[in-house]
């Protein structure tokens, strides 16, 4: 049907999504087991074989069959065929939703990643809920790396540029502002809860181009991207810190169109109220300004959730085409879910929203939808179309075929890890500490030339302090010998006689001792003349030697 998506029979006629007004947002409410499933898979349908792209979030994996024609066989074939014959719905058939499977773990389809730099320090700070002061110092970290060409990619580059930031403290406070190292440790640490829940997975390269969440197959159909979402809302900070930054990059990427043909996107949410549970105030603002004003980019976006009141009203009051499935009200909650979901509804009178919408049978719903002037259509009492494709998740081996034959191929199947500011600060650090152990080496060494010639000399000083001490005491020696020397009796005779020598007295010395030593004269001519000649001799030897 050109006009619209249909959704099914209701009041007699048509339920028409109209495609001009597709981007007005969307909600399709219901208990477990009341059909919602049937009804996205429909409406995605349509979208798909209208030329428009679709994105959802997959978290219990059965929207994976969108990938598959149904099968003519079995119970639910029976089921559907029924209903198909009871709305009119002639030309029903079997027929398979072009695909691409993503994943953020890279496990059941290829991965998406962005870079750091590319989510910024205004996103980031609003997820890691980082207080004005950390979300200053962060904005610093961005700014330094930015002026020193420091590319942030991954996780380990952020971490790595601010333990830069904390090593140069002191300099970039005075340049910048208050830099401390308690608003650095406490981004770390919300880092690590960001690292815990496995974002080191979406930070990287390649990063996802925006662009292919907006193809068209070879058949003019939009592509269905669905992300496995089962593993990843296991990981509430990384599935934030995902659509965060998705939601950003769409409303960033496009342009303004206003009321478009057809939009250019439609997100679903499917269990929309896991994505409101505890989610981090930044991310609901986000989501708050997305569907306030991503309507005017031609993207539209659709809530899938069991009640109603999960979703905030802020977000509820922007969902104008609604498909609400039966609800139970068995609790206070659940009466209040009731009146909630009738108050928005446009009246009937031959409806009785109240009290319908707690007796529609499986497959049936309330439905509301903008018709092409913008107002709603009175709410009716619809029984929705039978899928084409098939209501169970794909199997692992068709999946895999599925990932390695669609139109992305091997695109960002292979991290690429560039040099980026963890390689150049490590090169940095290394080079430094290579640096400051060559200069602790220069100064041990000199250091030790100093200490040794210190200890040489000591040790000179200390022999020449020795010779010194050995010269003196043979001087002393010589001396002490000389006096001996000069004090005996033979040296004093011998002094006298050297005195004497040559003289009269010196021979009459000589004479006398010859006779001392000889006696008489009868000696004399025997041999005092002999002796006195010899002492004569002598002493005149030592005048001579004097």
């Amino acid at each position: 049907m050109g006009e619209g998506i249909y959704i099914g029979l209701g009041g007699g006629k048509p339920q028409l999504l109209d495609l001009k007004r597709a981007n007005r947002h969307g909600l399709i409410g219901g208990a477990t087991g009341t059909g919602k499933t049937v009804t996205v898979q429909g409406i995605i349908e349509g979208f798909s074989h209208a030329g428009v792209p679709c994105f959802v979030a997959d978290v219990k994996g059965d929207l994976s069959g969108l990938a598959m024609a149904g099968s003519p066989t079995g119970k639910i074939h029976d089921i559907f065929a029924a209903r198909a014959k009871e709305i009119g719905q002639d030309d029903w058939v079997y027929a398979d939703t072009p695909v691409q499977f993503w994943d953020l773990f890279g496990d059941q389809g290829h991965p998406i990643r962005t870079t750091i730099s590319e989510m910024g320090p205004l996103l980031l700070s609003r997820l890691m809920d980082l207080n004005e002061v950390q979300e200053g110092v962060l904005t610093i970290a961005f700014h330094v790396a930015d002026k020193d060409g420091l590319l942030l990619l991954d996780l380990d580059d952020l971490q790595s540029m601010l333990t830069e930031c904390a090593n140069r403290a002191d300099e970039l406070t005075t340049t910048y502002g208050n830099v401390s190292k308690q608003s650095i440790g406490a981004i770390q640490r919300s880092l690590l809860q960001l690292r815990t829940q496995g974002a080191e997975h979406f930070f990287g390269e390649p990063a996802l181009e925006i662009d292919d969440f907006l193809t068209l197959d070879d058949k003019g159909r939009g592509i269905v991207n669905i992300l496995a979402a089962d593993k990843l809302m296991q990981s509430p900070k990384l599935y934030s810190t995902f659509l965060l930054w998705l939601m950003s990059e769409l409303f960033e990427h496009l342009p303004e169109v206003g009321d478009p043909d057809k939009p250019k996107l439609c997100f679903f949410f499917d269990e929309a109220h896991l994505l409101f549970d505890d989610a981090p105030k930044a991310l609901m603002e986000k989501i708050e300004q997305v569907v306030r004003l991503i309507r005017s980019k031609g993207v539209g976006v659709y809530f899938i959730t069991q009640n109603p009141i999960d979703i905030p009203d802020t977000v509820a009051g922007q969902l104008n085409n609604r498909v609400q499935h039966k609800l139970n009200a068995f609790t206070p909650r659940d009466q209040a879910a009731v009146r909630a979901a009738a108050e928005t509804f446009r009246a009937n009178p031959g409806v009785d929203v109240a009290t319908v919408i707690t007796e529609l049978r499986i497959g049936e719903a309330l439905v509301s939808l903008l018709q092409p002037d913008g107002s709603p259509t009175p709410v009716e009492r619809t029984l929705i179309k039978a899928p084409s494709t098939r209501v169970a998740p794909v199997s692992p081996v068709e999946r895999g075929v599925l990932i390695q034959t669609d139109a992305i191929g091997t695109k960002y199947d292979t991290i690429v890890d560039r040099e980026s500011a963890e390689e150049i600060l490590a090169a940095k650090t290394a080079q430094a500490t290579a640096v400051a152990a060559q200069k602790q080496a220069t100064t041990e060494a000199e250091k030790a030339s100093a200490a040794q010639a210190k200890a040489d000399a000591v040790a000179a000083k200390e022999a020449a302090r020795r010779q010194a001490a050995a010269q003196k005491e043979a001087d002393r020696q010589q001396r002490e010998e000389a006096r001996a020397a000069a004090n005996s009796p033979w040296s004093k005779i011998a002094t006298s006689a050297t005195r004497a020598a040559g003289s009269s007295i010196g021979r009459q010395v000589a004479n006398e001792l010859g006779k001392q030593v000889f006696g008489s004269s009868r000696r004399k001519s025997s041999g005092g003349g002999i002796v006195g000649s010899v002492l004569r001799g002598v002493l005149g030897g030592l005048l001579k030697g004097r």
